[in-house]
């Protein structure tokens, strides 16, 4: 049974939003390490404009695959679309930032580590704007999964915090922490509004009839915006950082790529299961992570972490089987 969604699909196993959901994180975790990467050479706002502006390309490639293939038409789009669609497209540019902003101030397993508090802000964000509602099970899967991720990236020790004297006694530097909650809201945010625009384009006149079609045109959508009013933005502020981005275009190209796959994922995920139940399952990134920056950096799990991927494997086993 499928743990609910806006569009009827009949044609689609229920099971396919956990497919979709892993693939999504997968490349998602691939994205977000290149975006790391490039906040050295671009800065964080020029890695942030990567994601959409070399994202775009493939979207578009993407949506007129779709059309090619299904022969379904091009939703007509409502002005309750696209207020989803801007909502959804301007947190999800806040939240890219922040979470960048804190990966330069901590690692990258940490740093994502504090955005996937999302699951539970987006549970919460999801039952107030989407009417969605969760399962006992369900409840205890979320709960489970983000302790894990907490304990698996909560910092093992003391940092003097930027700007602390040196000597100093050192003390825990909160601002990455609040980045990174707050980027985990804001992303939580922005699922809620992609998934209403979704379900609005899903079910109003003029709709395609495809869930397909209906995730890849939102998709296309947002990041035509986000596009736009970020170049126009840098353009006014700092046209430097936009020739930077071009002169890396080679990396920002495979960034590009991993965001626009992580993003169809999403959206197509969004279609077919409540947003909670797709960000929930979405937790196991922390887990691609944690093995990215071990085979990376060399670095063994302690007994807390293990404790904490355990309760992430948990609460994601609650979540497919409850």
């Amino acid at each position: 049974m499928s743990p609910g969604a806006g569009v009827p699909l009949p044609e689609v196993a229920w099971w396919w939003w956990i497919v979709l959901s892993l693939a999504a994180a997968g490349a998602q975790t691939a994205r977000n390490a290149m975006q790391k990467g490039l906040t050295g050479t671009l800065g964080t706002v020029g890695a942030t404009l990567v994601r959409f502006v070399f994202g775009l390309p493939f979207a578009a490639v993407s949506l007129l695959g779709v059309l090619w293939i299904t022969g379904a038409a091009l939703p007509a789009g409502s002005s309750a679309f696209f207020a989803w669609v801007a909502f959804g497209g301007l947190a999800q540019i806040a939240a890219t930032a922040l979470m960048l902003a804190a990966m330069r101030q901590r690692s990258f397993v940490v740093a994502t580590a504090y955005v996937k508090t999302e699951a539970i802000q987006v549970a919460v964000f999801g039952l107030v704007f989407l009417g969605e509602t969760l399962s006992a099970t369900a409840v205890a899967a979320v709960v489970a999964a983000t302790t894990g991720v907490l304990l698996m990236s909560w910092p093992k020790s003391l940092s003097r915090p930027p700007g602390a004297a040196a000597g100093g006694k050192p003390g825990v530097s909160w601002q990455p922490v609040l980045m990174g909650l707050l980027a985990g809201s804001f992303f939580a945010a922005s699922a809620v509004g992609f998934k209403g625009a979704i379900v609005t384009v899903g079910t109003g006149a003029g709709g395609s009839g495809s869930f397909v079609m209906d995730a890849t045109f939102t998709l296309v959508c947002g990041l035509l915006m986000q596009t736009v009013l970020l170049i126009a933005w840098q353009g006014i502020r700092d046209r430097q950082v936009l020739i930077a981005m071009l002169r890396a275009w080679r990396p920002s190209l495979l960034a590009g790529l991993m965001g626009a796959l992580a993003s169809q994922m999403w959206f197509l995920a969004f279609a077919i299961a409540t947003t909670a139940h797709v960000r929930t399952l979405a937790l196991v990134e922390i887990l691609f992570a944690h093995a990215l920056s071990r085979r990376l950096f060399s670095q063994h799990s302690t007994r807390v972490e293990l404790v904490g991927i355990a309760l992430v494997v948990s609460g994601a086993i609650l979540l497919i089987n409850g």
